[in-house]
């Protein structure tokens, strides 16, 4: 087996790591685990009752791709944002790369998943790496989002859509410690340095407002986030 590689982005840390990734720790939260208000529950797919909602969504999944392989972009998936979800242990990996080379220099952007993911993949990459993860289905990001957001979060969800997952507001995470809650805004879903808003490694509480115009928030290794305002 391959060595699965990460990039941590922070800004805070001011490094960038390349190297073997550990599976978080995970968010327990201060708070309940309340499904219908969980930004945690929203991530999780449903399974439709009847026949009708079982045809939908097998026609949902010949859209997407497995979890597992690689993909050469343009040919086996075409360029576009996916989501993979319901991660539980970090050992989910991803990499856009530019060639089949295999080498650090290929790779355009990559994580260690825990929760949830959503990624652009470009017309200009030509590789797609998946390791161990859920199987990824195509996100429709010119629709208008369905539902109302969540105005919670669990702490080690991994990405949240800003109008779709999750509510704009400030958020506030207690409890965090030795610097692992890890917090990320981002203005697509590219992962390169260029997409962070802002970012941070916290130890005790964070507090974050996340904007409207933001397009995702990232939390890993934090406890769960309540809306304050």
């Amino acid at each position: 087996m391959g060595m699965k590689g990460k990039i941590a982005l922070g800004a805070v840390v001011g490094v960038v790591i390349i190297g073997v990734a550990s599976a978080n720790g995970g968010g327990n939260g201060d708070g309940g685990s309340g499904k219908d208000s969980s930004a945690s529950a929203r991530h999780s797919t449903g399974s439709g009752s009847g026949t009708g909602s079982g045809k939908k969504a097998a026609a949902a999944k010949k859209a997407a791709f497995a979890g597992d392989g690689d993909f050469r972009v343009g040919t086996d998936v075409k360029p576009g944002t996916y989501r993979t979800t319901g991660n539980s242990d970090g050992m989910c990996y991803w990499e856009r790369a530019k060639d089949a080379k295999g080498e650090m220099d290929s790779i355009l952007a990559n994580d260690n998943v825990s929760g949830t993911s959503y990624v652009t993949v470009k017309a200009t990459d030509k590789l797609f790496k998946s390791t161990g993860c859920k199987d990824w289905e195509a996100v429709g990001l010119t629709a208008k989002a369905k539902g109302t957001p969540a105005a919670r979060m669990a702490g080690d969800g991994g990405m949240f859509r800003v109008g779709s997952d999750v509510a704009p507001g400030t958020y506030r995470s207690t409890g965090n410690a030795d610097g692992s809650c890890y917090w990320e805004r981002t203005k697509d879903a590219g992962h390169s340095l260029g997409s962070i808003i802002a970012n941070n490694n916290v130890t005790g509480t964070a507090v974050v407002t996340i904007s409207s115009s933001d397009a995702y928030f990232k939390t890993t290794g934090c406890h769960d986030w309540q809306k304050t305002g």
